[in-house]
């Protein structure tokens, strides 16, 4: 099966993996809305690639992503049909995640800011460098968790450290992320051809039916819960893009990045 045509993500097949990186480092690998097609697509297309076991999802570079591209919202002549529009990719997006029979693994190579944060939780299995960190600064810019991000981070951390980072912006350090159970190692990052990459080549030999059966148990009980979570979300995030409160802070966001 042919992996083409993406722009956004750098899609690589090597035996039995797929790897797809997020490939816009001038923009510390942030996303926009074609992003998010992409990995639909690709995530969609992988389950009937049966000589697939695993999905390695990275960044190019220093980061992991920065999350959303917040920047792509000029000359929009309808404002509602484009919220609407990008909510329902983002939420088809999610659901991708969810319906992925492939065991999906992020190797986060640096910063996990928004949607590179949240992403995590919806993986099966998640590593991160040393110099990676983790944040989810919806409240600051006057949104609301995503990506089931709602559901998966007090399941993970706990409430109180779940609602330090969704509500309250702290941050997570690498070390904190293993700690909380959100990652299950930490690399280093001179490691990930000797060590990182020859241990997921080593998981991708093992039965792939078996795998795939693994995979679909562990996520029984959650199923309802995360598809649950991520129409709420997706109904909670479109009304806010109508509030004052996010319109001003996603102004001020953008100020403060023009001035850099």
């Amino acid at each position: 099966m042919p992996y083409e045509d993406f722009k956004q993500l750098l899609v690589q097949k090597e035996d039995k993996i797929l790897i797809i990186k997020f490939n816009n480092p001038r923009k510390k690998n942030c996303i926009n809305y074609n992003g998010y097609k992409e990995l639909s697509r690709v995530l969609t297309a992988v389950n009937q690639d049966e000589s697939i076991s695993i999905v390695v999802i990275t960044g190019v570079g220093s980061f992991f992503t920065a999350g959303n591209d917040l920047s792509q919202k000029s000359e929009i002549s309808d404002m509602d049909a484009y919220f609407k529009e990008t909510n329902d990719i983002f939420k088809s997006m999610v659901c991708s995640f969810l319906n992925c029979t492939k065991l999906i693994f992020t190797l986060v190579n640096g910063p996990a800011i928004g949607i590179g944060c949240t992403l995590v939780g919806l993986s099966d299995v998640a590593w991160c460098a040393e110099e990676a960190y983790f944040a989810t600064p919806f409240s600051k810019l006057g949104l609301v968790p995503e990506a089931c991000s709602s559901f998966t981070f007090p399941l993970i951390m706990g409430r109180s450290k779940a609602t330090e980072m969704l509500v309250l912006n702290e941050k997570l350090s690498a070390q904190e992320a293993y700690h909380f159970n959100f990652v299950s190692r930490i690399f280093k990052l001179h490691e990930l051809d000797s060590v990182v990459w020859p241990k997921i080549r080593e998981y991708a030999e093992l039965p792939p039916n078996s795998m795939r059966e693994c995979k679909r148990l562990i996520q029984l009980s959650s199923r309802e819960s995360l598809l649950r979570a991520n129409d709420a979300e997706c109904e909670a995030l479109l009304k806010r893009f109508y509030d004052n409160e996010c319109i001003q802070a996603i102004i001020d966001f953008a100020m403060r990045k023009s001035k850099l």
